[in-house]
């Protein structure tokens, strides 16, 4: 299991060559600067990992993205390559000034990441995603230790409900974990999922860049024997996008 951490300020516009026409069409229907930086880079990212491994082009990485609920191009990314198991999963994640990919071969991989420092309304936000019990410990906590809380358990539940490739289609509340402050286990699932649920590893991460300070995250795994996960994080530098940039620059070359 690998992670890679990057900054959105590795964006450059020669990167587009990269997207396929759907990651192309998303980009360009990106309102804001900063969000279409951190999309480009995570489609950059997750290409160029995913080409080392598989001996490809970054450029020719067979993607798709389909919503499991309306069928729309905008699903978890996985490999797509027409009549081959694919070895590897793979997940994307950004938040403020930080975009990670984690790529796993033989299982189903989620990955999440939240700003340490962002402006959240915890009140507001734990009773939208916690289960009763996660609410009152929370509750319980001195208000300064809250939002440090709240981030851990709530990256946790982001990184399941990707590796089940569910998103935020399904209720966080429903989904019950054990405490921040302990080994992250699920200990109740919601409604709707397969019977028995799939065994499911989780392990919490500290995300950082050489531009950032550390923001907390988590990756999850299902489908695996649910022992604890080697997790190797890794940074992307900048120079590396640059020097994609500069490959497919010069394939334009005359």
């Amino acid at each position: 299991m690998d992670v890679w951490w990057a900054g959105p300020n590795a964006a450059h516009e020669g990167l587009l060559p990269l997207l396929d026409p759907v990651e192309r069409g998303r980009y360009e229907a990106t309102v804001r600067a900063a969000d279409r930086s951190r999309f480009l880079v995570g489609c950059a990212l997750s290409r160029l990992v995913l080409g080392e491994l598989l001996g490809l082009p970054p450029a020719r990485v067979p993607l798709r993205r389909v919503c499991p609920r309306c069928g729309g191009p905008h699903g978890k990314p996985r490999l797509d390559r027409p009549g081959s198991v694919e070895p590897y999963d793979f997940s994307v994640t950004h938040s403020g000034e930080i975009v990670g990919v984690a790529v796993c071969r033989g299982a189903e991989v989620g990955l999440d990441v939240e700003e340490a420092d962002s402006p959240v309304d915890v009140a507001l936000a734990a009773r939208t995603a916690l289960a009763a019990p996660e609410l009152a410990a929370l509750n319980a906590l001195p208000p300064a230790d809250r939002k440090a809380a709240f981030l851990r358990t709530w990256t946790r539940k982001e990184a399941v409900l990707k590796a089940l490739g569910a998103g935020l289609t399904l209720p966080l509340r429903d989904l019950r974990l054990s405490p921040p402050d302990t080994r992250p286990t699920v200990l109740s699932w919601p409604e709707g999922l397969p019977s028995p649920p799939p065994a499911t590893a989780i392990t919490d991460l500290l995300a950082e860049t050489p531009a950032t300070g550390p923001h907390p995250a988590a990756v999850a795994v299902t489908g695996n024997s649910g022992a604890r996960l080697a997790v190797r994080t890794r940074h992307f530098e900048e120079r590396r996008l640059l020097s994609a940039h500069r490959a497919l620059r010069a394939q334009k070359s005359p």
